[in-house]
C-alpha cells in the first residue's frame, strides 16, 4: 500500500496505531470485546503480508518501543506477584510446574505426530508453556477484576513465564551449537543471558527505589519515574541483546520483594501504558504474515487443544489441594488461554542474535494469531463467570 500512497514509513506506525485505537473503541463499547483482540487483529490487517500497509517489523526503533511498552507490562505484572503466597501455598506453585511439565510433553509429542521434531518440536513446545502476562494483565485491569481465580491466573501466568523463557533459552543455545559449534556461542545465547538478564533487574529493583526515596519522589505519583525506569532496562537489555522480558520481570519481582509502596502509581502506567499497549500489540499482529498463518492452520489447532487441555487439566487436578474449588481450578485454566505477545517478544529476541526461527515454526505463526484474536476474549470470559469483574459486581 506505501508503494502506492504518498506516505512515509515513519508515518505509517503512528497511523496504525491511530486506526486500532478507533476500531478497539468502537468493537469494544459496541460487543464488549477485549481492545486488545481488536488491535492484534488491525496489525495483521495492515501488515506487510496482506494490505502492506505496515513494513516487517525488524530490528530498530519499532521493535525497541515495542521491547518498552511490553516491560511497562510486564513490571506491573511482577509486581503484582505475591512469592511469599507462593511460598505458604506451595500447592499453587506445584500446580504451575506440573502443567508446565505436562504442556510442554503433551505439545511435543503432538507436534511430533505431525513430523516436527527435534528442536523445532522443542521449540514450539517451549513457547506453548507460556502464559503471556500482558494479555492477562490487561483485560484484568480493563475488567476491574479481583478475586481468587484473577489472582491464580497472575501467579500461574507468572511461574509458566519464568518456565517458558527458561526451557526457551536452553533450547535456543543447543541450537545455536548445533548450527556453529561453538560451545561460548551456546552458551553466551542462553544461559549467559537469562544470567545478565535477571542481574540487571535486579539491580535497577535495589537502585531504582534508593534513588527514588533519596529525591523524594517515591512517597509521590512514581508513575513517571518508574514508566522512565522500565524504558531504559528495556533499551539497556536490546542494547546488550539480553531478554528485556525477563529483566523487566526481575525489576518487578525486586521492587515487590522489598515492600516498595508504588500505590500512587497509575494502572497501566496511565495514558503513556495505554498508548505503548495499542503500539504493542499492532506490533504483534504486524508480526505474522498471512502465508505462514495458512501454512500451519491444521497442525496449530491440534497444538492449541494440547495446550489448552494440558492448563486445563493442570489447574483443576491441583485445584483443592492449593484452597479453590473444581470450578474455580477449570476457570482458572480457562483464563490462562493467551501466550502470543510473550512467544513473539522471544522469537524477536532469538531474531537479534542472528537466528531468525518463525520458517521453521510456521504453525506457531497459526497459533500465535488465534490466541492474540480469542485468548483475551476466554479470559475474560473466565473472569466474568468468576464473578470477579466489575460488571459481575453491578448485578
Amino acid at each position: 500500500m506505501t508503494e502506492f500512497l504518498p506516505i512515509s514509513t515513519g508515518f505509517v506506525w503512528p497511523l496504525a496505531v491511530a486506526i486500532a485505537w478507533l476500531l478497539g473503541e468502537i468493537v469494544h463499547r459496541s460487543t464488549n470485546l477485549p481492545r486488545i483482540s481488536i488491535y492484534s487483529l488491525t496489525g495483521v490487517l495492515l501488515s506487510y503480508a496482506q494490505t502492506g500497509m505496515l513494513p516487517r517489523p525488524s530490528e530498530g526503533e519499532i521493535t525497541l518501543i515495542a521491547n518498552m511498552a511490553f516491560g511497562l507490562i510486564l513490571f506491573e505484572f511482577a509486581y503484582r506477584i505475591n512469592l511469599r503466597w507462593l511460598r505458604l501455598n506451595w500447592w499453587l506453585a506445584v500446580s504451575g510446574l506440573a502443567e508446565s511439565v505436562a504442556t510442554f510433553v503433551l505439545v511435543y509429542l503432538v507436534a511430533g505426530s505431525f513430523g516436527i521434531t527435534g528442536l523445532p518440536g522443542l521449540l514450539i513446545a517451549a513457547l506453548a508453556v507460556s502464559t503471556s502476562p500482558a494479555e492477562v494483565l490487561r483485560v484484568v485491569n480493563e475488567q476491574r477484576s479481583s478475586g481468587q481465580v484473577t489472582e491464580r491466573v497472575l501467579h500461574l501466568a507468572a511461574l509458566n513465564c519464568f518456565f517458558a523463557v527458561f526451557i526457551f533459552n536452553l533450547i535456543v543455545g543447543l541450537w545455536s551449537f548445533q548450527h556453529s559449534g561453538s560451545l561460548w556461542g551456546a552458551v553466551s545465547n542462553s544461559l549467559l543471558v537469562l544470567v545478565a538478564s535477571g542481574a540487571l533487574g535486579i539491580a535497577f529493583g535495589y537502585a531504582v527505589p534508593v534513588l527514588l526515596r533519596k529525591i523524594g519522589i517515591l512517597a509521590q505519583d512514581a508513575t513517571l519515574a518508574f514508566s522512565i525506569a522500565v524504558i531504559l532496562l528495556a533499551a539497556l537489555a536490546q542494547a546488550f541483546k539480553i531478554s528485556p522480558i525477563l529483566a523487566t520481570l526481575s525489576f518487578g519481582l525486586m521492587v515487590r520483594h522489598r515492600r516498595e509502596a508504588l500505590s500512587p502509581a497509575q494502572r497501566n502506567f496511565g495514558a503513556l501504558g495505554d498508548l505503548l499497549t495499542v503500539l504493542l500489540f499492532v506490533f504483534i499482529g504486524a508480526s505474522l504474515a498471512w502465508p505462514r498463518i495458512v501454512a500451519g492452520a491444521d497442525i496449530a489447532l491440534a497444538l492449541l487443544g494440547a495446550r489448552f487441555l494440558s492448563k486445563l487439566a493442570g489447574a483443576t487436578l491441583f485445584a483443592r489441594f492449593s484452597g479453590t474449588t473444581w470450578r474455580k481450578g477449570l476457570l482458572t485454566g480457562v483464563a490462562m488461554s493467551p501466550m502470543s505477545v510473550l512467544v513473539i517478544g522471544l522469537l524477536v529476541q532469538t531474531r537479534s542474535m542472528g537466528i531468525d526461527l518463525m520458517d521453521q515454526l510456521a504453525p506457531l505463526a497459526t497459533a500465535t494469531l488465534l490466541l492474540a484474536i480469542f485468548g483475551p476474549v476466554l479470559t475474560q470470559l473466565a473472569l466474568k463467570f468468576a464473578g470477579e469483574t466489575s460488571e459481575s459486581e453491578e448485578k
